[in-house]
């Protein structure tokens, strides 16, 4: 069996995305600024991860489930990197996205049917010419997450899926996990899972009025 030469394995140690048992530091992670200070300092690297899948799950339309990625959103189009929006539920209200920062010449819409919007935002995600990819899913199963996940990863992109909250019973590939809920007249989000693992000493759950 051919050896490594101890250059090439001290290369191959250096990427972020190697962690080492003997090491406690955390893996690097590629991140994109939330625009919620709060929300960042709950998240490994500070921000929503490049090369992973989102979900982000709501009871309900109309928490601003949308307004919470704008911020990121914004800065991507401003650094002239592609947003794709797949199968929204509705059409995407242009004005309010200019209002947020948002360059429209980097807005892509992809209208398609339940059968071929997971497809169509795989095949988005995959391509690595996208910064970020969103796409709503009323149902999903493991396997088609998980092929998300991957393109994603072989992307480098930010991938977002909007589900149901009770999407958040089934386990799930994604590398985050949020859950967007309204108590009375109050919003709040909760992280459920994230890549690197959550401090348990904190409260996940915090307020936002998006």
């Amino acid at each position: 069996m051919p050896t490594l030469p101890a250059s090439g394995l001290n290369d191959v140690l250096r990427h972020p995305g190697i962690w080492r048992r003997s090491s406690s530091a955390a893996p690097l992670l590629r991140t994109q600024a939330t625009g919620c200070a709060e929300l960042d300092s709950l998240l490994p690297g500070g921000g929503w991860p490049f090369g992973a899948l989102s979900e982000i799950l709501f009871t309900q339309d109309g928490l601003g489930e949308l307004s919470l990625l704008l911020p990121a959103l914004a800065e991507l189009t401003r650094r002239r990197r592609r947003v794709v929006f797949v199968a929204p539920p509705y059409i995407p209200y242009a004005p309010a996205l200019q209002a947020q920062g948002v360059d429209l010449n980097f807005v892509t819409h992809i209208q398609a049917d339940a059968g071929d919007s997971s497809w169509s935002a795989e095949q988005c995600l995959r391509s690595g010419g996208c910064g970020a990819v969103l796409c709503w899913l009323h149902k999903a199963d493991y396997a088609q997450l998980r092929r998300l996940q991957l393109a994603a990863e072989t992307g480098a992109t930010l991938g977002f899926v909007f589900r149901p909250a009770a999407a958040a019973q089934n386990p799930s590939p994604s590398g985050l996990r949020l859950l967007v809920n309204n108590d009375s007249e109050t919003t709040h989000i909760e992280v459920l899972k994230c890549r690197g693992g959550l401090d348990t000493r904190r409260d996940t759950r915090l307020r936002w009025n998006g």
